[in-house]
């Protein structure tokens, strides 16, 4: 595991930006912190949050984040959930659609008229004890860590946006 990620550069903050936090309902014990980092770092760097909306599991997550993007009024989405390898195949199919369809979420919504950035915070781990820690809110919280990722992106797309629109 990475313990030496980048930190997301936020000392901009995100007052006046507006998030939406989905997540999945599948491992809720590691999800559920993982919501909590996510919407703590949010607040505190200012940002307003919609309500969490909750789906069944990873699979359901990027049609859910496509209809909240759809919805518009956001200027980032925080992706979250989580995948524990098991004994069949299902785990790397679940892995890679999610991965595809939050990819492909994220490409439309940074090259649409008003920028959206969407983060992934989907943890895709050996064990439950990997995700433990991950999700832990006294160390890791890649909800926490996810979040402060989409600030950082809201701004870069915005900066590039102005760039690309001559302003």
């Amino acid at each position: 595991m990475s313990r030496a990620s980048p930190q997301p550069d936020v000392r901009a903050g995100a007052a006046g930006m507006r998030f939406a936090v989905c997540a999945t309902r599948w491992n809720p014990e590691i999800v559920e912190h993982l919501v909590t980092g996510a919407v703590a770092a949010l607040h505190a760097s200012g940002a307003a949050i919609e309500p969490v909306r909750h789906c069944a599991g990873v699979f359901e997550l990027g049609p859910l984040c496509a209809r909240v993007a759809r919805k518009g009024g956001i200027d980032g989405i925080v992706a979250l959930g989580c995948l524990i390898r098991g004994d069949t195949d299902h785990y790397a199919l679940l892995a890679s659609e999610v991965t595809r369809a939050l990819g492909i979420l994220a490409m439309e919504g940074a090259t649409s008229p008003h920028p959206l950035a969407v983060a992934f915070g989907v943890l895709a781990c050996d064990t439950p004890e990997q995700a433990r820690e991950r999700a832990d809110p006294a160390r890791l919280n890649k909800g926490a860590e996810a979040a402060l990722a989409c600030i950082e992106q809201v701004h870069a797309l915005r900066s590039a946006h102005a760039e690309v629109e001559g302003g």
